[in-house]
């Protein structure tokens, strides 16, 4: 029986990775194939949903919202372990998006007392492994590192950021903060700001944030992260590791990943370039499932010898409206053909 290996990222704003994966699954399991499902994330929303860590029980913590309102935040522990994302106390979907955000007032000090509380749980030897993703904040995480030391440190605990870019600090104002609302003067502020909080975290914590590759993570929350003495690293490699990835392509005929929006940026550091990456290495063919694709996006996977299929390309207005029947249907499709098709 062929085996099909399901390992989409979430579709964001629409599906989350488990209800894709369990498409996908759905529709390959009507003609006869085996399923294997995992859904991924390179570090940011989603994170939680990743099989392996829904063995871990459950919390909520009320902490500061990002524009400091107390919201209810999930994170998972076994006791020595502990999984936190940012996105859950810091989110900018919190705030409705960017037209409800305020760029600059926004605080990531609710991430920071997750942190401080994952790490009581796990004590010395356990593991804090932190989401950098979604957030609603360019703060640079500096109010989140004081709340964490002043609640104790990390008390001998790990702390790990997954994160899927490699920005410099001050950068992630530039680069970040108008896809969280800023406008152009904003930035200018957030910019500043940034540059003045790395002179405040080399003062009082001895790190030079500046120089750290992916310390711009989340606005900056990965400055946050080593300033604390932890460490930054591929999301996508560190959920990989965890699922034990390699072992579940060995065994796997066809790959079928996915994300809601397919462009040149899916394939550095992401959930989609990631599973390309690793499947082809190993000679396994891989489908892309996506929700839209822009050009550079298609060009990308065909330099890759990836084919993709695009639910808007292939069912219009449908594909808004139910993606995860849209994604069934296509699975089912692909499987048939037993081979890549091009949506």
């Amino acid at each position: 029986m062929a085996r099909l290996l399901a390992l989409p990222d979430k579709f964001r704003g629409t599906a989350s990775a488990s209800a894709v994966a369990m498409a996908m699954a759905a529709g390959a399991r009507r003609h006869g194939w085996e399923v294997v499902v995992q859904p991924l994330s390179d570090g940011g929303e989603g994170l939680l949903e990743v099989h392996a860590v829904r063995g871990l029980l459950p919390r909520t913590s009320r902490v500061c919202g990002p524009l400091r309102e107390e919201v209810p935040a999930e994170w998972r522990t076994d006791g020595s372990l502990a999984v936190v994302e940012m996105a859950r106390a810091s989110g900018l979907t919190l705030v409705g998006g960017a037209a409800g955000n305020d760029p600059v007032r926004a605080t990531s000090l609710g991430t920071g007392q997750l942190i401080a509380e994952a790490a009581r749980d796990v004590g010395a030897g356990g593991r804090v492994v932190v989401g950098l993703g979604g957030s609603a904040t360019t703060d640079g995480g500096f109010e989140a590192a004081m709340a964490v030391r002043e609640a104790g440190g990390l008390r001998g605990a790990d702390l790990v950021g997954a994160c899927d870019v490699r920005i410099g600090f001050v950068d992630a104002a530039r680069l970040f903060a108008p896809q969280k609302g800023a406008s152009p003067e904003e930035v200018v502020v957030l910019e500043s700001r940034l540059r003045e909080l790395a002179a405040r975290y080399l003062e009082e914590f001895g790190v030079d944030v500046r120089v750290v590759p992916g310390a711009g993570a989340a606005g900056g929350f990965g400055g946050a992260v080593v300033a604390l003495g932890g460490r930054l690293r591929s999301g996508y490699e560190l959920v990989a590791e965890t699922v034990g990835l390699a072992g579940l392509l060995a065994e796997a005929d066809l790959v079928m990943t996915g994300e809601g929006a397919l462009d040149a940026q899916s394939f550095l550091g992401k959930v989609v370039g990631g599973v390309v990456d690793d499947a082809t290495r190993v000679g396994v063919p891989v489908v892309v499932v996506a929700g839209r694709a822009t050009e550079d996006g298609l060009a990308e996977a065909a330099r890759r010898g990836v084919r993709v299929v695009t639910l808007l390309d292939r069912f219009g207005s449908r594909a808004m409206e139910h993606p995860v029947a849209c994604v069934e249907t296509v699975a089912g499709e692909v499987v048939t053909d037993a081979r890549p098709v091009t949506g």
